[in-house]
């Protein structure tokens, strides 16, 4: 599995777990608000950018590999973070190293598989659904725009779809659509931070309200002037989360529509 570091310290270890249509890359904007102390490493998952697809298109071996790859770090312990549905697999591999595991930092994820998502999955119509909207220019410039109001006029939702493989990105959505990222984790009482942006998707905002119900401990973080790309739209504030919990205070956002 292909890591790319950014920072030298090894103070603050963080994982990172980029999401459905990114790659190590999605962490790059954070890089010039590390603290001197801190390292993060950005993972490609198995079959994006530079790391080989998985022998089986399973969840259980995509936690492997992370858990194989987060017990190699330097240090002690790891603040597991991802963004949108790289968080849940970070929660996962989180789940599975308890031994290292200090934080779990998740940034605008889904705990479930919205309707708009899952009709990339319904057979043909599925599969030319998803064509249309994400392996042309058109399809993905009419997209973007659709959802100018889940972004900032600079960032973009599809240009990560332009260059990449997609037989790898649909596998992962139907990975991501069987995985039950509430129940196995209810137990879970390690301390979590549960950030997005305030223009994010609805789905979002649910799943951060279900989660807080599940768990007492975690704190919530709308990251103001961000839609659901807040590691590129807002760095700084993601950063003094990631970073530097103790310094802020945690909002006590209202969710919903």
């Amino acid at each position: 599995m292909h890591i790319e570091r950014y920072g030298t310290g090894e103070e603050q270890i963080v994982f990172a777990v980029h999401g459905w249509a990114g790659n190590h890359r999605t962490f790059r904007p954070l890089a010039s608000h590390l603290p001197v102390d801190a390292s993060l490493f950005a993972v490609d998952l198995p079959g994006y950018g530079q790391s080989r697809s998985p022998d089986e298109w399973r969840a259980e071996r995509i936690v492997d590999a992370l858990t194989d790859a987060a017990r190699e770090l330097p240090g002690g312990a790891i603040t597991f973070t991802g963004l949108c549905s790289g968080a849940v697999f970070a929660m996962m591999a989180a789940k599975e190293l308890p031994e290292r595991a200090e934080r779990i930092v998740m940034i605008d994820p889904f705990a479930y598989t919205p309707w708009y998502f899952r009709v990339f999955l319904a057979g043909t119509f599925g599969y030319y659904a998803y064509v249309t909207t994400f392996t042309n220019p058109i399809g993905r410039w009419l997209t973007n725009r659709s959802l100018s109001r889940r972004r900032t006029r600079s960032s973009s939702l599809t240009r990560a779809f332009e260059h990449m493989n997609h037989a790898v990105a649909l596998a992962y959505l139907r990975l991501f659509a069987s995985i039950d990222a509430i129940g196995p984790f209810e137990e879970l009482r390690l301390p979590i931070d549960l950030i997005y942006g305030k223009h994010t998707f609805k789905a979002v905002k649910h799943s951060v309200a279900t989660w807080r119900r599940v768990w007492p401990q975690a704190r919530v973080w709308p990251v103001a002037g961000a839609g659901h790309l807040p590691i590129e739209e807002a760095p700084h504030a993601v950063a003094e989360i990631l970073f530097e919990p103790v310094a802020i205070e945690a909002s006590s956002a209202e969710f919903g529509p």
